[in-house]
């Protein structure tokens, strides 16, 4: 049976793990509600550029004329994944949902013969992938820095994304994010930014059979358009990464905390067990001695 000191340090050492479990989970509660606020305002204007995108697109006819962004380079041989995750831990199977839909996806492509390369948004993802898929990584981005992380935040890892496609580093860009769905769920998903392609999902306003016109024309409108998009995107992704990364802390750190009291729980059960032991075997010891005089 344990030592009764050993049993008392080991208890005094999950107390204090379960205070620091429980003060974590306070402040992503706290977190929380800012992060889950902010995605759900960033949702109606990205839902509602995917719809003008989809008109846009309508438009175009033939495409003949239209940016790279939508109509691709013709090809999709090279694909790069965008796989945005947290920069840091403690948040559950969060990073690991995100990073295992990103293997998939490398594995499906290979499978396919095609080059994959990949683009790292959060240190978690960087660590995991790297294991398996280090020669793959061209460039990691860490915003563990950026207390606040705004749209220009978005929009200069958008302009790296732009400067790799001009320069045909790759055909096709796939991001991969967590969608906030509510403080027990959070969605893995993909979506393709490059060439963009307005989700099917996304609703296209019923005009009653008019006709936009477009002034410039719609060629013109996307080249301007297109950059935005993706940088809307990204930027949704990142808002949603963070509502996403502090409902699933907070989730974990309750498990923690409720762990740490069952085992504070079986450990003072079992000192308990151990001093009634001591107790009972001195006691047997004094009337023995007792009875021998």
């Amino acid at each position: 049976m344990a030592n009764l000191n050993e049993l008392k340090i080991r208890i005094r050492s999950v107390q204090s793990t379960q205070k620091i479990t429980k003060a974590k989970q306070m402040v992503a509660a706290a977190k929380l509600r800012r992060a889950e606020e902010s995605a759900k305002a960033a949702r109606p204007y990205a839902e509602r550029m995917e719809a003008v995108l989809g008109n846009l697109v309508a438009g175009v006819g033939d495409g003949s004329n239209a940016p790279k962004l939508l109509i691709g380079t013709g090809s999709d041989k090279v694909n790069l994944l965008i796989v945005a995750t947290a920069d840091r831990g403690l948040c559950g199977a969060f990073n690991s949902s995100i990073v295992r839909q990103a293997r998939e996806a490398i594995v499906r492509l290979q499978g396919e013969g095609k080059e994959v390369k990949i683009f790292c948004i959060g240190k978690k993802g960087r660590e995991q992938l790297k294991r398996l898929y280090s020669d793959l990584i061209v460039k990691s981005v860490e915003l563990i820095e950026i207390k606040n992380v705004g749209f220009a935040n978005a929009r200069e890892i958008a302009d790296e994304i732009l400067q790799m496609f001009e320069a045909g580093t790759f055909d096709q860009a796939h991001l991969f994010y967590g969608k906030f769905k509510n403080v027990l769920t959070q969605i893995p998903t993909e979506l393709q930014i490059i060439p963009a392609k307005a989700p099917e999902t996304s609703e296209v306003p019923d005009i009653s059979g008019g006709v936009y016109d477009y002034e410039p024309d719609e060629e013109a409108i996307l080249n301007t358009l297109l950059p935005r998009y993706l940088a809307v995107q990204i930027f949704r992704a990142l808002l949603e990464n963070a509502a996403s990364e502090q409902a699933a802390s907070m989730t974990a750190m309750d498990n923690a905390t409720r762990n740490a009291g069952d085992m504070i729980d079986a450990l003072t059960l079992k000192f308990n067990r151990a001093r009634q032991a001591k107790i009972t075997t001195e006691l047997i010891e004094i009337i023995a001695g007792a009875e021998s005089v």
